[in-house]
């Protein structure tokens, strides 16, 4: 599982084994839980990128699944709503990601979107919701024939304006907190959105962590099947049977 922020998933991986690995000269943080690991690896298509190649040279996967917060697209849309979308769009040149499963549209773009950049988004692409990473994710993916899915937790309604956080992520993807705590510290007029922000934040990870145990018990019950299938037919094998 690709996510861009710790935070996103928090809920989940809390007691999951924490390990540090580096791919091409970069370190990441994996987290791994049975046979499924999960790296958090910065805001935007590029980070997410790294982040997804690090994962598939580290651990070559069976299956690559980008996870975390979208903003809504469409005002029917609340915080904490899942999406796991049938289709996944690159804003930067249009190119299309499609599934076998899923509903709804997910857009990526290239830059945090405010309520104004969402309407036009919405308009433009008839999207369900946007999102930063997918689309780099689900690139990587399919440059290595690897499966690909999302999940997606709303995390700001359509008309929510988000308080001014761009200027606050770092070209490595890094949202720097400390910073931005003293931008709207120093700024009341922006206290309420902040306040509101962090509230949707914690509602939308623990929606999304409730989800995500559910893919993380289901997908292990898959492996746990498949090996032990496989199992089985090395043994006929051994005894002569087709």
């Amino acid at each position: 599982m690709v996510a861009a922020l710790k935070r996103e998933i928090a809920p989940l991986i809390k007691d999951w084994t924490r390990i540090q690995r580096e791919h091409d000269g970069r370190k990441f943080t994996f987290f791994e839980q049975d046979d499924i690991v999960a790296v958090c690896g910065g805001i935007g298509m590029q980070s997410a990128r790294r982040a997804a190649e690090a994962v598939i040279a580290l651990y070559h996967p069976a299956q690559l699944h980008s996870v975390g917060f979208a903003g809504a697209l469409n005002k029917s849309l609340r915080v904490g709503d899942i999406l796991s979308p049938a289709v996944v769009i690159d804003a930067r040149d249009g190119s299309r990601h499609q599934f076998t499963s899923g509903t709804g549209t997910l857009l990526t773009f290239m830059a945090v979107a405010d309520a104004k950049q969402k309407i036009k988004l919405a308009q433009a692409y008839s999207a369900a919701a946007v999102d930063m990473e997918a689309a780099a994710v689900a690139a990587a993916a399919q440059a290595r024939g690897i499966v690909f899915g999302a999940t997606k937790v709303i995390s700001d309604e359509l008309d929510f304006d988000m308080p001014g956080i761009a200027r606050f992520v770092s070209a490595e993807g890094r949202f720097r907190m400390p910073s931005f705590v003293l931008f709207a510290a120093l700024r009341p007029w922006l206290w309420r959105s902040v306040a509101v922000l962090a509230l949707n934040s914690s509602k939308a990870s623990h929606a999304l962590c409730a989800r995500l145990k559910d893919f993380c018990r289901d997908t292990s019950a898959a492996a746990i099947l498949g090996a032990a299938s496989s199992g089985a037919e090395i043994a006929l094998r051994s005894k002569g049977v087709k």
